[in-house]
C-alpha cells in the first residue's frame, strides 16, 4: 500500500488551521498560499 500525498492540499490544510488560530494573518497566509501554488505550477508540479 502506497501513501501518495499532494502538496497543495497539505498547504491548504495548514493555512486553514493557521487562519482559525490567527485570523489577523489571513492576508499573509493567502498571499503565501498563492505564491507557493504559482511556483508549483511554474515548476510543473500541478495542483
Amino acid at each position: 500500500m502506497t501513501l501518495h500525498l499532494e502538496l497543495a492540499p497539505l498547504i491548504t490544510l495548514g493555512a486553514g488551521v493557521a487562519i482559525l488560530f490567527f485570523p489577523r494573518l489571513l492576508n499573509y497566509i493567502v498571499a503565501a498560499y498563492l505564491i507557493v501554488l504559482g511556483i508549483l505550477g511554474l515548476l510543473g508540479q500541478g495542483f
